[in-house]
Order: structure tokens, then C-alpha cells, then sequence
């Protein structure tokens, strides 16, 4: 579950370094958004993976000083299911008069139907345009334009095909017309100015590998409105709206985070080759084919098959009566009809035999990239693996930074991060590393490979490893502080393990992990045969 940290590490560099570096990893983290939860259990790939941890005690209980605010979070957490299969958690925070909202779609990237890439991204950005009732001025009137809009645009392309270039220039001129039209009669982002006007604050939405989060916060006093607004922007979306310029929009984003940047191109081709049948190796925003090829009947015919109430969950968290929550949930969410999931069609990963490596030359500073496969977020041995991202790459006193950056001066930066591009499948472990003037991309593999390697053949210590184990305990507490943050956690949880409390689980796990586990799955995992290398190299345009 955790994010790459990429601030620390630019800190304390000169400031025009430090600017370019912040680019740079601003577009990482993005990319990995990019790419980067039905059933409790997930079967697990067969990749490289750790031999069955060995029976061990009960994990110690967590330190006393963090026990009394988990029990309090968990007397303060109620749950409940509407008929139709919608799941709520809500948490009760009475701190300050204010509540966030988020409802998490178990729908991403990895459910999209081959040569449909992108629709899940699409989809998102489709949910801001209104209903029915928000964002139009005359429904029954733009309803006919935005159907003309659709057989325009298939006219279109088979003029296109055919080579009928008068007949295409007639097409394009109703088009624009129509178009034109249709847009007198919405009302842009109409949603947001309801939200703004009542005092809502950080309406947004992301779509990620495995999942799309729509969220934001209101007074306290404003719980029904979320609950009209909410439940009627998945009740009856209208997601032909405005859906030719979103997807202009779209592609100048494709083409300013990968056709654009060097590094976008890097890990999409790196992702490519670290997998071969698991979905996980699309990018979350569509190739460019797919996406202009993407028509409303597709994102509606999408959205009809994942945006059931049994594959929702909405998490409230702040200052409520969870009754009064559930007493409105079932006025406005009751309203959506039940229907089955979709049937999960997600294909195994096959082990990884041999070292994988994909170069690229663009006018780039260097960069490296080594990923290795590691199991699912339901596997024993995530915590471990958790600790071990920690214990290389988490801020300045992290053995990689202090070693490549600060020891060698090989790099400017070398991080990582588990769970790449998400974890709710078998996933990677990244590395990635800029190098320094003066120095080359294989200085970096060896230098990475030499630390890596330290973890198999030399015990980590017990001040470090206490060391990390109570960071990881902070990071994770730190971002359960704020009510969205808390919000996001619980179902995250709750839809990849099955419960929300193995959350504050995760507490237990990671103080449980050992020395003795840190070797044993680090000998498991980083081998030859389960590595992928990328290596972005230096082209003068």
C-alpha cells in the first residue's frame, strides 16, 4: 500500500537541481498513477515469490502508546450493507464539524476489455459532467443532439476508412455544428459550483490499476446534499456529454505524460516487459489507438457491467450520527437497483524465468529501473516486504540514498517502493535510480545489485530494523490523521483483504517481521530470473 516518498531526497540539493529533479519525479509519480479489489482472497500469480513463512509466536501486541487510539477508532467505526449490496463504513470524528466522502468503484485498469485501454481513466472524467437533471439546461433537448453526435462520429470514421474526403468534410462540418449546439445547452462543471457554493472543499476523483476514488469533503450540516448528489451522479450519469472535447482532453494528457517525456516512455516500456499476460502491463490511461477509437457506447456499456451497487463502497468519515447516515443511504442509495458483479477474467502471470531488460535512448538525463515480482498485499509476507522498501528507500537515512547518493555520488537519487503498478494482484518491486554527472547507468546496477545483496548475506541489525519498523508505524498513523486519508485506508482494505481491520493488522505484521525474515524472502525474491532492468540512456537531439 505504500507511496513513493520523492520530496525528501531533493531537499538538501542545490535549487536548480532540486526543480529538475522535482519535475522529473512529479512525472514518475503521475506515470505510476497511470498504471498504478473484488474477492477477499486473490489467487496468487506464480511468480518469484517467497517460500510459506515459517510458523512463528503470535505477533507482540502494538506498543501500548498506539493500542488505546486503535480501539478507540474501532468503537468509533460502524458498518452496514443496503439491500442491494452497497457497503458503507462510516467513522465518527467529532473533532471539528466537517465530513469527507469517498466512493471507491472496485474498477480499474485491469478490468478493461482488450482494446478498450483507457475507458475506466475516461469513465472518471465523464462522472463530473451531470446528470440528467445537473449540467444541462434542457435534457430533452441536448438528448437528440448528443445521439446525432454519436452517428456523426461513426459516419466519420467510415468516410476516414474509405477515403471519402468530400463526403468527410460535410460530416465534420454538421458535426461541429451539432456539437455546438449541444453545448449551449450544458451547464459546465455545474457539479462542482453545487459543491464550492455549499462549502465543499477537494472534489476530485483518481482511477488507478485496480480501483477509481471519487472524494471530497463538506460541512458537516451538508451530509444530505453529498447523499443527492452522490447518489444521483451513479444513478443516472449522463456520459455522453461533452465527451469528444474530454477526450481531446485526454490525449494531450497521454501525450504530455509519456509520448512527451522521456521517463513516461521508459516505464511504460519497462512495465511492458515486466509482464506478459496480466493486465497490470496497460497503462491506466489508454494507449493512443485505444483511446481515440473509445466511443459513449463503450464507457456506458462499461460503466453498466462495474458500477453495480455490489462493487461500491463508500466510506464517511468525520463529524456524523451513523445512524442518520445509514437512514439516508437508504433513502438515496437505496434507490439503485441490484445487480451481479461481473465475473472476474483476470489471467495469471506466468513465473518469470530469466532476466528481462528493455533500453531506451531519448533526450533524457540517464536513469536506471530494476523491478522484481513479489506477491499480493493478501500474502503472509507483506509486511516484510513493506519493511524491506523501507529499509532501502525511505528518506535520507535509507541504505540506498546513503550509499549511491551520498557514499559513491553515483546518483542523484535512488529510491524505490513496493507494490507497483498497484498491489491488489502480484506485483513489483521498483527501484529507480538518476545518475549523477559523470556516471553511467551500470555504475548504478552494481551499486543497487551490491545493496540488494547485502540483505541475503548479512542480518540487518536490530536498532535499524526498530529503526524502520517505527517509521513505517508513524507513516501509516500519519496518514490516517486526516479524515480522507482514514477514508481512503478503511476501503482500501476493505476491498483488497476483505476487512477493513486488517488495516490496524497491519500494525501487528510489521512489528512481527524479523531478521530472519528479511534474508529469507529477500533470497527468494531478488534473483536474476525475476529481475527486469530498464536503462533510459542519453540521446543528443
Amino acid at each position: 500500500m505504500n507511496q513513493p516518498s520523492y520530496l525528501p531526497a531533493i531537499l538538501y540539493l542545490p535549487k536548480k537541481v532540486s526543480m529538475i529533479l522535482y519535475r522529473l519525479f512529479a512525472t514518475l509519480l503521475a506515470l505510476t498513477m497511470l498504471w498504478s479489489s473484488v474477492l477477499p482472497e486473490v489467487a496468487l500469480a506464480q511468480t518469484q515469490t517467497a517460500p510459506p513463512a515459517p510458523k512463528v509466536q503470535p505477533p507482540s501486541k502494538t506498543p501500548s502508546s498506539i493500542q488505546p487510539y486503535l480501539d478507540r477508532v474501532i468503537k468509533q467505526l460502524t458498518e452496514f450493507r443496503l439491500d442491494n449490496g452497497l457497503k458503507f463504513i462510516v467513522l465518527e470524528r467529532h473533532q471539528a464539524p466537517v465530513v469527507s466522502f469517498l466512493t471507491y468503484a472496485d474498477v480499474g485498469g485491469v478490468d478493461e476489455p482488450d482494446g478498450k485501454t483507457g475507458v475506466a481513466h475516461f469513465l472518471e472524467h465523464l462522472a463530473f459532467k451531470g446528470t440528467k437533471r445537473i449540467g444541462t439546461t434542457d435534457y430533452n433537448a441536448e438528448k437528440p443532439l448528443l445521439e446525432r453526435l454519436e452517428q456523426l462520429d461513426a459516419q466519420i470514421r467510415a468516410a476516414k476508412a474509405q477515403g471519402k474526403k468530400d463526403e468527410l468534410a460535410k460530416l465534420q462540418a454538421e458535426f461541429e455544428q451539432v456539437e455546438s449546439q449541444a453545448t449551449k445547452l450544458s451547464k459546465q462543471n455545474e457539479m462542482g459550483r453545487i459543491v464550492e457554493q455549499a462549502g465543499g472543499v477537494g472534489l476530485n476523483a483518481n482511477t488507478s490499476t485496480e480501483a477509481t476514488r471519487y472524494f471530497y469533503s463538506f460541512p458537516a450540516n451538508k451530509l444530505e446534499l453529498w447523499m443527492s448528489l452522490e447518489s444521483e451522479r451513479f444513478l443516472e450519469p449522463v456520459l455522453s456529454r461533452e465527451f469528444y472535447k474530454e477526450k481531446e482532453v485526454i490525449l494531450e494528457e497521454r501525450r504530455l505524460r509519456v509520448e512527451n517525456s522521456p521517463i513516461g516512455l521508459m516505464i511504460e516500456k519497462f512495465i511492458d516487459a515486466a509482464y506478459k499476460v496480466h493486465p497490470y502491463r496497460r497503462p491506466v490511461i489508454g494507449y493512443d489507438q485505444d483511446i481515440r477509437n473509445l466511443t459513449p457506447e463503450d464507457v456506458q456499456k462499461f460503466y453498466n457491467t462495474h458500477y453495480v451497487p455490489s462493487n461500491l463502497a463508500i466510506a464517511v468519515v468525520g463529524d456524523v450520527n451513523p445512524a442518520e447516515v445509514k437512514r439516508l443511504a437508504q433513502i438515496y442509495f437505496g434507490r439503485f437497483p441490484a445487480k451481479p458483479k461481473a465475473v472476474e477474467q483476470i489471467p495469471t502471470e506466468p513465473a518469470q524465468k530469466q532476466t528481462r531488460e528493455v533500453t531506451v535512448q531519448l533526450p533524457s538525463q540517464p536513469w536506471y529501473l530494476e523491478g522484481y515480482h513479489r506477491p499480493a498485499i493478501t500474502h503472509p509476507d507483506n509486511a516484510v516486504y513493506e519493511i524491506i522498501a523501507s529499509l532501502l528507500s525511505n528518506g535520507r537515512t535509507s541504505r540506498l540514498y546513503k550509499s549511491l547518493v551520498e557514499q559513491q555520488r553515483v546518483a542523484l537519487t535512488a529510491q524505490g517502493f513496493s507494490g507497483f503498478p498497484g498491489d491488489k494482484y502480484p506485483n513489483l518491486m521498483l527501484f529507480y535510480a538518476l545518475t549523477a554527472p559523470g556516471h553511467t547507468v551500470d555504475e548504478l546496477a552494481t551499486a543497487l545489485r551490491t545493496e540488494i545483496e547485502k540483505l541475503k548475506t548479512e542480518p540487518v541489525t536490530d536498532a535499524e530494523l526498530q529503526r524502520v519498523k517505527t517509521k513505517a508505524r508513524a507513516d501509516l498513523l500519519r496518514t490516517l490523521d486526516s479524515n480522507m486519508g482514514m477514508a481512503q485506508q478503511l476501503l482500501e482494505y476493505e476491498v483488497k483483504t476483505g476487512s477493513w481491520r486488517n488495516l490496524f493488522k497491519q500494525l501487528d505484521q510489521i512489528a512481527a517481521v524479523k531478521t530472519a525474515d528479511i534474508q529469507r524472502v529477500a533470497k527468494a525474491s531478488f534473483t536474476p530470473e525475476n529481475r527486469t532492468i530498464g536503462k533510459l540512456l542519453s540521446k543528443q537531439s
